[in-house]
């Protein structure tokens, strides 16, 4: 347990940076399970328009420091590539 005043709100202030970069963290993979689902539904358009969202949120994911550029990049390279096989 934190001990001092300093401390004690440095642990506040993790609580809430951990909050703010859950939500966002669930926001992307949410809408990356939707492109997804799409892509299982055979449904080329709609995994197209899904897939220019979760790219935004991705990207958007990165600009926090929360996904690394690298990763984010081969995560849409994926996505991408599954959106493109779809018949």
């Amino acid at each position: 347990m934190a001990n001092t005043k300093s401390a004690k709100t440095k642990v506040r202030v993790i609580e809430r940076k951990t909050a703010i970069n859950k939500a966002v963290r669930n926001r992307y993979r949410t809408y990356v399970k939707k492109t997804e689902l799409d892509i299982v539904n055979n449904s080329k358009s709609e995994a197209q328009a899904s897939m220019k969202i979760a790219e935004a949120e991705i990207m958007s994911a990165v600009s926090k420091g929360i996904l690394h550029r690298n990763t984010a990049a081969r995560k849409v390279s994926r996505l991408v590539k599954k959106v493109k096989a779809i018949n």
